[in-house]
């Protein structure tokens, strides 16, 4: 079958945003919690504990993202809820009033459509809360409850609070406070979509799904991509799936996952021996143990071979996310591992997503260190965010870095080389992990590209042509640096 994913995406760059912890701000069409008890913003946050970031700060930000080169958002659950990260959902069709409610995120689809960035929701469908209307009418009512069907329910009486009992229904990853949806229930299935085609209806660009693998009912997501697109085919169905995603990117369901597939390896070879264990040891990726270039070559080829290259061009490629520490951290505080990781992360096919704070330098180990606030400006590590936004613009002003065919030139000890091409458009990108200055040997005549690098884009190296053989090139990086080069234009 023809695979079909949205044009868009193969060219836009993410920015993820936890709505609590981005901005908050002074508007003045904000009448609720002016004078509320929050947090202190710049002090390390907790978890049941609130900053009170709003989405008309999320507005107020919208320049400076632009600016950055964003031009898509993921945001983080923002649906009523009573927590900070909003995955225990009580409304699925209003938006958390902390944040705003449902007139500041029209002001914001808006404010962002005005400025070509597009937005995407996390929809959280594979259990709700304790707080959902539908399940406190259970816990009211016990079995005579009409909704007592739509919760899987395994005995009476349900214990929503108190631990010394059993809970007597399922709950996500066995916490009682997130009742799992009965999917196999046609009501159920009929609500969410509904859900899902209202927002599309209101104008956001996409969801992004939260374990959807936990999703077992036969053609849910087929149903699901299918009602979406019928609305807005250019909608973007991503997936939260952390491993192996062959089984929902086959063209009838998600048009990609959450690349973490491409994240661990790139950590692994960026950061190396670096990796500080306790911060990725027991998480669902495995950005360990350290990796050398032919190792991370052969990674990245695994990878590149899962999917047709239609889906590949459409994958949330990440280096960090809310549900793992920042990469700085996971680094134990080195800044070229970061670097190099994002070198790599806007040179990849697939549209790279940057967790906000990462680009002015954010650490944060675990959750909830890996939540805090956003920083003042003056905390914000200014190379680290002129690097991001220049390799961000060079990732908008050159096409073959967004789709162009992908590969490896050289993969030796610490340097990895490889070429993005599209049409006459040739990009050679070259990292060095290690802590030496290290050379790449090319045969160019191999390579099948048209044209010799002779303009570095980004960062140093030294180019040295063969004398004996014109088309042998030796490529000089300093350590723990990338390059990228092009042929000069005319």
């Amino acid at each position: 079958m023809q695979i079909y994913t949205p044009d868009w995406v193969k060219h836009a760059v993410f920015y993820q945003i936890f709505p609590d912890r981005f901005a908050k701000s002074h508007h003045p069409h904000k009448k609720l919690l002016k004078n509320a008890s929050w947090e202190a913003w710049d002090e390390m946050p907790t978890l049941q504990g609130y900053k009170g970031g709003d989405l008309w700060g999320v507005i107020e930000k919208l320049d400076y993202l632009k600016d950055l080169g964003i031009n898509a958002i993921y945001f983080t659950p923002i649906f009523q809820s009573a927590s900070n990260h909003r995955y225990h959902t009580h409304d699925y069709y209003q938006v958390d009033p902390m944040l705003g409610g449902n007139a500041a995120f029209r002001d914001l689809l808006e404010a962002a459509h005005e400025r070509n960035i597009r937005v995407v929701l996390d929809g959280v469908f594979n259990h709700a809360s304790r707080g959902f209307f539908f399940f406190h009418d259970v816990l009211e009512n016990g079995p005579h409850s009409p909704w007592v069907d739509w919760f899987k329910i395994h005995d009476w009486p349900v214990s929503p609070y108190n631990g010394e009992y059993p809970a007597n229904y399922e709950g996500w990853d066995n916490n009682r406070a997130l009742p799992v949806f009965n999917h196999d229930n046609p009501e159920v299935r009929e609500y969410i979509m509904e859900v899902a085609e209202y927002w599309i209806k209101f104008g956001i660009d996409g969801w992004r799904l939260d374990v959807p693998f936990e999703v077992k009912a036969p053609g849910f997501w087929q149903e699901f991509r299918d009602r979406v697109k019928a609305i807005n085919p250019e909608a973007y169905i991503v997936g939260e799936v952390w491993e192996d995603s062959r089984e929902w990117l086959d063209g009838t369901q998600f048009d990609g996952v959450m690349n973490y597939l491409f994240a661990a390896p790139t950590i692994a070879f960026a950061a190396g021996d670096r990796v500080v264990m306790e911060q990725v040891q027991g998480r669902s990726y495995h950005p360990y143990p350290p990796l050398f270039a032919k190792e991370y070559a052969e990674k990245i080829q695994e990878v590149l071979a899962l999917y047709p290259w239609e889906i590949q061009l459409t994958q949330l490629n990440l280096l960090a996310s809310h549900d793992t520490a920042r990469l700085l951290s996971i680094a134990g505080g080195d800044r070229a591992s970061v670097e190099l990781a994002t070198i790599l992360l806007m040179t990849y096919p697939g549209a790279p997503s940057i967790y906000y704070g990462d680009e002015v330098g954010l650490p944060g180990a675990l959750d909830p260190d890996s939540r805090r606030a956003f920083p003042m400006e003056d905390k914000w590590e200014q190379d680290v965010l002129s690097y991001h936004r220049y390799l961000i613009d060079l990732r908008n002003r050159y096409a073959a870095l967004r789709t162009g065919a992908y590969q490896v030139l050289f993969a030796e000890t610490t340097v990895y080389v490889f070429s993005r091409v599209l049409g006459g458009e040739e990009v050679i990108v070259a990292v060095n992990v290690g802590t030496a200055s290290g050379k790449a040997h090319i045969s160019w005549d191999e390579t099948g590209l048209r044209s010799r690098p002779s303009e570095i884009l980004y960062g140093s190296a030294e180019l040295e042509w063969g004398e004996e053989n014109p088309s042998q090139l030796s490529l000089t990086i300093p350590a723990r640096t990338g390059c990228i080069l092009t042929a000069a234009s005319s």
